[in-house]
């Protein structure tokens, strides 16, 4: 059986990014290898050991093109309007909150929030699939 260790992004700016993830999500470096060219930052929360891969390129000084093939990461969170806030709070612009129920049910509760470099997060609230 495989095991889900990480999922990886490219990002430009390493304190940014390490600033966002800890300030809205609450993610904490869990390690840090610096090599020559690159560097990869491991950052996780304190309920599991899936971790957030950052790769920052030294020589790399423009965004990276997302291209149309990225979707999105996704946390899952108690309090969903608490979480909107913090985003708020922390200087993110996070869209508004979604009750998507398509047959009158509601399937899942969220917003997305774009982190520095661009990629989208959704933040869903507990509950059903999501428990």
């Amino acid at each position: 059986m495989a095991k889900l260790a990480h999922s990886m992004v490219r990002v430009l700016d390493e304190a940014a990014s390490v600033k966002f993830y800890e300030d809205v999500f609450g993610l904490k470096i869990a390690d840090r290898l610096d090599f020559d060219s690159f560097t990869l930052i491991y950052l996780r929360d304190a309920t599991g050991d899936f971790e957030l891969e950052l790769t920052v390129n030294k020589d790399r000084d423009t965004p990276y093109d997302l291209g149309d093939g990225y979707g999105h990461i996704a946390f899952v969170v108690e309090d969903l309007e608490a979480a909107r806030a913090t985003a708020l709070n922390a200087g993110a612009a996070p869209r508004e909150i979604v009750d998507f129920r398509p047959a009158g049910k509601t399937v899942a509760k969220f917003f997305f929030v774009a982190d520095p470099d661009g990629y989208q997060i959704e933040v869903i609230e507990k509950g059903g699939r999501f428990a």
